[in-house]
């Protein structure tokens, strides 16, 4: 593989705990991004924009370019007397290209002026973040396994996964 393409890979295996910081992270993040949009404020851009970014560089390169991931899987998880769990990667990858699209429909609604559609959203990004962050349930996993089950995403993607209980 050339250079180009090494950098846009996501690591094979994912440390759980990672993981459920980044979300928690991401939820903090939406929290005030929701605080923002309730009160008419313009931060709530920078903040969705901040999400955007994550999601985006986390789905594009794993933690390379993330910030979010870049400080918890360096600085905050080293620092955590906690022992890894390591969990296959491509449906976290896929959990946060569902972040992505929420990220983006959410914003796309905030511009043209549909707030509410964009508070509905929002909250269930929080309550899907709220959920990998406190008891290590992904939805995107989840349903990353289901469509691998019915053959919409083939085995080879994951081969891991097939076998794996996520």
């Amino acid at each position: 593989m050339n250079k180009v393409s090494d950098f846009f890979t996501f690591p094979e295996l994912i440390n759980e705990v990672s993981a459920r910081l980044v979300a928690t992270g991401v939820l903090i993040l939406s929290i005030f991004s929701l605080i923002f949009i309730i009160r008419d404020n313009n931060i709530s851009y920078v903040l969705l924009s901040m999400l955007i970014y994550g999601f985006l560089a986390r789905v594009s390169s794993g933690p390379k370019i993330s910030p979010l991931a870049l400080l918890v899987t360096k600085i905050i998880v080293p620092k955590l007397n906690f022992r890894e769990k390591i969990v296959p990667g491509p449906p976290k990858r896929f959990a946060q290209g569902v972040g992505l699209v929420f990220s983006l429909l959410i914003t796309s609604f905030l511009v043209v002026g549909l707030n509410n559609i964009s508070i509905i959203l929002l909250t269930i990004l929080i309550s899907f973040a709220s959920l990998e962050a406190f008891i290590g349930f992904c939805a995107g996993c989840k349903a990353f396994k289901i469509l691998m089950k019915i053959g919409i995403i083939p085995e080879d993607v994951c081969e891991r996964c097939a076998n794996y209980n996520i």
